[in-house]
């Protein structure tokens, strides 16, 4: 079914559901007008088939809003995860910048540190929100930096090239793509979910 013919739908079930409703308010039908008895109250409230049309109705209106908001989240997630990977890679620039003689920064709790503890260092840049860089975890994703080649400055390993990752923490429920970048800073993502990206963001 198409998205228009979904809508023309969805709209039909609703305006029937406000129309059963309005019937509540407005006189009953001939038959429950018709009393039994010349003393015999009209009969009011739901009959059985009305409660039967309206819960029917209810449940295919939730069967048609309920894949849509799943699919509007995962957008708004995908779109979140987007900008973290720009934040991460800014980051990651300038911790390289900060600190020459460690090169890039990884893993991601590098990047992160709480200000009230002290003064950034190469440990605790503090370039990032400390909970990112603590859990890895934000809206839906989990996103990891690898470090890569390096190079030993006077004993000491400086790193001159890196990986971020963005996965879903649910493939399917909390996003469909995956993403990755690194030096470079050109993102690009995993249809599939994954760390296999090959398809460059538009």
């Amino acid at each position: 079914m198409s998205s228009a013919s979904a809508k023309r739908l969805y709209s039909t079930l609703v305006i029937l559901l406000r129309y059963l409703l309005l019937m509540k308010t407005t006189p009953r039908t001939l038959l429950q007008l018709a009393p039994r008895t010349a003393n015999l109250e009209t009969q009011s409230g739901f009959t059985l088939i009305e409660l039967l049309i309206v819960m029917s109705i209810m449940l295919i209106i939730m069967a048609f809003a309920v894949p849509q908001m799943l699919k509007l989240k995962k957008s708004a997630n995908e779109d979140s995860a987007i900008q973290t990977m720009h934040t991460i890679d800014s980051a990651e620039q300038s911790y390289n910048t900060a600190y020459p003689g460690s090169g890039y920064g990884c893993p991601l709790s590098t990047l992160g540190g709480d200000p009230k503890s002290g003064a950034p260092s190469a440990q605790a840049s503090q370039l990032i929100d400390p909970a990112l860089a603590t859990s890895g975890q934000k809206s839906g994703y989990t996103f990891t930096v690898t470090c890569g080649t390096k190079i030993t400055v006077s004993n000491q390993d400086v790193y001159t090239s890196y990986q971020v990752t963005g996965i879903p923490q649910t493939v399917g429920k909390t996003g469909d793509r995956g993403y990755c970048s690194d030096e470079n800073n050109i993102i690009k993502f995993d249809p599939a979910g994954g760390t296999n990206c090959t398809q460059t963001i538009q």
